[in-house]
């Protein structure tokens, strides 16, 4: 199951950090269709936030048609975002973690390994773009 986290120096809502935790886990594998998201009133409490916040949030993955809410029962996970790609991510994860241990033992902080992955990301693949972005030219 999934547990929610917040960051509360993200500029980012507090309902689309959930919304967006969903789909990464989605999308990783973590969630699978038929999986019940925690009750709303647990992570209300958990997170020490208001209850609608936690609504609107499931109401909009719901909207995406990617769970569906059961009155007196839960919301449950009606469809993936994994793609073909799942199957290479375990490795690819250890490869991964391998490389944060060594950025973290050359001293880079959380920080400076985000803005070295969104960096270099952006310049590897220009012709990608995170859907909740757009690109502005000028």
């Amino acid at each position: 199951m999934i547990e929610f986290v917040l960051d509360g120096r993200s500029k980012v809502s507090t309902y689309m950090q959930l919304v967006q935790q969903v789909k990464q886990a989605l999308r990783v594998g973590m969630l699978e269709p038929g999986e019940q998201l925690p009750r709303m009133r647990d992570v209300a409490q958990s997170l020490a936030i208001n209850p609608n916040t936690v609504l609107k949030a499931y109401r909009e993955l719901e909207i995406e048609g990617l769970v569906e809410g059961r009155p007196g029962v839960g919301t449950f996970v009606l469809r993936s975002l994994a793609g073909d790609s799942l199957s290479h991510q375990a490795e690819l994860r250890t490869d991964l973690v391998d490389w944060l241990r060594r950025a973290q033992e050359a001293g880079l902080t959380s920080e400076d390994i985000v803005a070295l992955v969104d960096t270099t990301l952006r310049a590897t693949l220009p012709q990608e773009k995170p859907s909740n972005q757009t690109r502005v030219s000028g």
